[in-house]
């Protein structure tokens, strides 16, 4: 998609500092982080969130969970908190599935 911010993050038109890339994902820390570890993870292919994860897309969704868990085990994560916001309503501003990875603080529940 043309006008995606992570696409073109992913495409490395718009500089990141990155975390992790592979021909299928790219991750990067988030410029307003939440936790003292706050990165995305999101697929290079445009999917717009969670709501359009169907057949054809949903081996990039498993490996971007697998990258998940092998960044936080090289950051030495023992705990973390994976989200998606998906819609407005939930606070999705980037319509482009993304995973934030956040860490080094204690969560509440429910998240706000």
């Amino acid at each position: 998609m043309m006008d995606c911010l992570f696409c073109k993050i992913a495409a490395g038109e718009i500089p990141s500092k990155k975390v992790y890339e592979d021909d299928r994902v790219y991750a990067f820390y988030d410029i307003d982080p939440q936790a003292p570890t706050h990165f995305l993870v999101i697929p290079k292919q445009h999917i717009a969130s969670v709501a359009a994860v169907d057949v054809s897309n949903s081996a990039v969704v498993a490996h971007c969970f697998e990258v998940i868990t092998k960044l936080a085990a090289e950051l030495g994560m023992e705990s973390f908190r994976v989200v998606s916001n998906i819609g407005e309503q939930a606070g999705q501003s980037v319509f482009h599935l993304h995973f934030h990875v956040l860490s080094g603080r204690d969560m509440t529940w429910p998240p706000g």
